[in-house]
């Protein structure tokens, strides 16, 4: 479970740089604090070309955190198929999707009144 001196900024900057390390794509920040009856403060959304590389990002994700924050997910599921992995952290959930199931959920659709933030990579 998250230590409550561990902000969200800082665990969401590792987040982003984990999914870097292994070229995720489409990655957006969904801020999910002005909306009523959320289950944490922010999605973080990404997607990886197929399961090796969805098994990729889960992985560098967590072993950034782990080592630069020294925290662990509270739950992670959808490693067993590798086509959308949740990885949760308590305040922020991060959804890894191949793309495929990313476009067939829409998930910033569904959560479309929360503020978005696209990230942008150089690869």
């Amino acid at each position: 479970m998250a230590k409550e001196n561990i902000s969200a900024d800082q665990l969401i900057s590792v987040i982003i740089s984990g999914i870097e390390d292994v070229k995720g794509q489409e990655i957006n920040i969904l801020d999910l604090r002005e909306i009523e009856n959320t289950v944490c403060d922010y999605f973080i959304i990404c997607e990886g070309t197929s399961n090796t590389q969805v098994n990729a990002i889960v992985n560098s994700i967590q072993k950034k955190v782990s080592k630069e924050l020294k925290d662990n997910p509270w739950h992670t599921e959808g490693m067993d198929n590798a086509e959308w992995v949740l990885i949760d952290y308590v305040n922020v959930v991060v959804h890894v999707f191949q793309k495929h199931i990313r476009e067939f959920y829409d998930i910033e659709s569904l959560w479309g009144d929360a503020k978005t933030t696209v990230i942008e990579t150089n690869y």
